[in-house]
């Protein structure tokens, strides 16, 4: 069953339990032996798991650093196990997944997203059903209510969530104390900020929208705003429709920003990574992302101390007028891992997956700064207030709506996601950008 939104009584219990890129490899790895063996065994056949995920030590140095300890302490603990990393940034991993798909030859182990996106892997066969591991003695309950959900497709689940996530305005507090701007809570003040900057030549806001799904976000939140959190859903799910008045209004909202100049030069041109660096140089006064970034903003330790200490957030401002709740979030369960069908050792690629969701878990809190999918104690840990603050806002979450790219199916994510840029480049108007949504969701693929 597909979820599209967490209820706050999921949050509740999320807080609850925390008290707390050549394609020629793939499903073809050698080895048909457990992963293990018990004592007064024969000495277990050498296999080799192939992993592609998508945390460069650049980009994401946090988990790129966690992924490697895991794999490390794996091979130590299975030392018959060798797992080799393949790593791609974003887009890269995307487009690569898709051409190792068509070939069949998928890695052993890699990261896929929710609901829309996982579906035709699902469909084409290309991913195993988990849930013999899902509910097994090493992972069975230690899921936040509702995550697994998302990676579920006519009652299987294929992919297990490592990931929860919210959608902030992460803002430099030194360039809003520098021109006595106060964080706003109604969009009017948003604007009000942008005119302020721009007239003093900061750009307003870091965008790198080459990514489009990075303007996305800012679409989701001024449609959630001015028409409501549920008309969004429903005109990304086809109950309803994108040519509500509310949603043009969102598209319209969208090019004023274009038109007051609060975008950093080149925003369309830009990758997610370009555009970030915006904010992080201090270039740039705003940067709308998910709480992924948290470990470039908190456990980092490539990044200046004296700049995450500038690091503050807000929620988007509600719309004066609009149907939105300032407590409504864009965000939702990140990234899963899958195990690809064709895999010649699929059971100890299980075996792993087991493994890795569990130390993820415990270190990605600590180590790496991220939320994680499943509960963990963290107690006893000192955590940046950054963080803390953003997980207390999980708790007064009304709603949180699924990136709509990752909750439509493939066509129609790739027609939003081509909207999306063209919108922002003043290529529609609001009203073509909801006629191309609206025959896209129709189509129903």
């Amino acid at each position: 069953m597909r979820r599209n939104t967490i209820t706050p009584s999921l949050i509740l219990t999320f807080m609850l339990a925390l008290v707390l890129p050549g394609c020629g490899w793939g499903g073809n790895s050698a080895g048909t032996s457990p992963a293990s063996q018990t004592p007064g065994d024969a000495p277990a056949q050498k296999v080799t798991l192939k992993m592609m995920h998508l945390w460069p030590a650049d980009s994401s140095a946090q988990q790129n650093k966690l992924v490697g300890q895991i794999i490390d302490d794996y091979q130590k603990e299975h030392p018959n196990v060798t797992i080799k990393q393949e790593v791609l940034e974003n887009e890269q991993y995307k487009n690569k997944l898709k051409v190792l798909s068509a070939a069949n030859e998928l890695p052993d182990v890699g990261i896929t997203w929710a609901a829309g996106f996982m579906e035709p892997y699902v469909k084409g066969g290309l991913f195993a059903p988990l849930d013999d591991i899902l509910y097994g003695e090493q992972l069975k309950d230690k899921f936040v209510a509702g995550t697994t959900e998302a990676y579920a497709v006519d009652g299987k689940t294929y992919a297990l969530p490592i990931e929860l996530n919210i959608s902030p305005i992460y803002y430099n507090k030194d360039i809003f104390t520098k021109y006595s701007l106060r964080v706003p809570t109604t969009y009017k003040e948003f604007k009000q900020i942008v005119r302020i900057l721009s007239y003093n030549g900061v750009a307003s806001i870091a965008l790198g929208n080459k990514d489009r799904w990075t303007g996305s976000l800012w679409y989701m939140y001024l449609a959630d705003r001015i028409a409501g959190s549920d008309t969004l859903k429903k005109a990304t799910d086809g109950s309803g429709s994108f040519d509500d008045p509310g949603l043009i209004k969102a598209a319209a909202e969208v090019q004023t920003l274009v038109d007051m100049n609060a975008f950093n030069r080149g925003f369309n041109g830009l990758s997610n990574e370009e555009g970030k660096s915006e904010f992080v140089n201090e270039k740039a006064a705003m940067y709308l992302t998910g709480t992924w970034e948290l470990p470039n903003f908190t456990t980092n330790p490539d990044i200046p101390q004296v700049f995450k200490d500038k690091v503050g957030f807000f929620k988007f401002p509600t719309v004066d007028g609009g149907k939105g709740n300032i407590n409504s979030w864009v965000g939702g369960p990140g990234v899963g891992l899958f195990i690809a069908e064709s895999s010649k050792v699929k059971e100890e690629a299980k075996a792993f997956v087991e493994y890795f969701v569990s130390k993820w878990g415990q270190d990605s809190v600590t180590t790496a700064g991220v939320i994680p999918a499943t509960k963990v104690d963290t107690s006893n840990s000192e955590l940046p207030q950054l963080y803390v603050d953003l997980l207390n806002e999980l708790n007064h979450a009304s709603s949180i709506t699924l990136f709509a790219d990752v909750q439509m199916k493939p066509n129609a994510a790739q027609v939003h996601l081509d909207m999306i840029q063209a919108l922002f480049g003043k290529a529609v108007t609001p009203e073509q950008f909801a006629a191309k949504h609206k025959e896209a969701v129709e189509k129903g693929n």
